[in-house]
């Protein structure tokens, strides 16, 4: 008998969701990182609301991070990394809103709420991160 847990293949269904769930976050960073280039004076008055100040310059240095870390989790083979560095940027954004105190639900869980969706369809499309992280019965 195998110590690893072999892994079956997802069912159409499951990478579809997969790559459902994984398309609206890469659909939602993209934009995210898209206004900070900009940046709209949203984007700076919400910086400056979150202690950063309101630079424009920084704002387009979190879009360039935002978008180069969301191109990396779409591109099938830099996905787990693109992950990885996505769930950093994700918390950093949490840990800012616990700082100001923001409203729990709908900011400060945001970012816990993304990385599900990011974690949960990369899982679903992507078997060599099952067998890494294999779903046990």
């Amino acid at each position: 008998m195998s110590m690893i847990a072999e892994t079956a293949p997802a069912s159409k269904s499951a990478r579809w969701t997969g790559r459902t769930l994984s398309g609206l976050v890469i659909v939602f960073l993209l934009f995210d990182g898209a206004i900070k280039l900009v940046p709209w004076p949203v984007v700076t008055e919400t910086m400056d609301r979150m202690g950063y100040g309101s630079s424009e310059t920084l704002a387009r240095t979190l879009g360039v991070i935002t978008i180069a870390c969301t191109v990396l989790y779409a591109v099938p083979p830099t996905s787990i990394l693109g992950a990885i560095l996505l769930t950093g940027y994700l918390g950093g954004a949490i840990a800012s809103h616990v700082r100001i105190g923001s409203p729990l639900f709908s900011h400060i869980l945001f970012g816990f709420y993304l990385g599900l969706m990011l974690w949960g369809g990369l899982w679903l499309r992507d078997r060599n991160l099952r067998d890494l992280i294999p779903w046990r019965r």
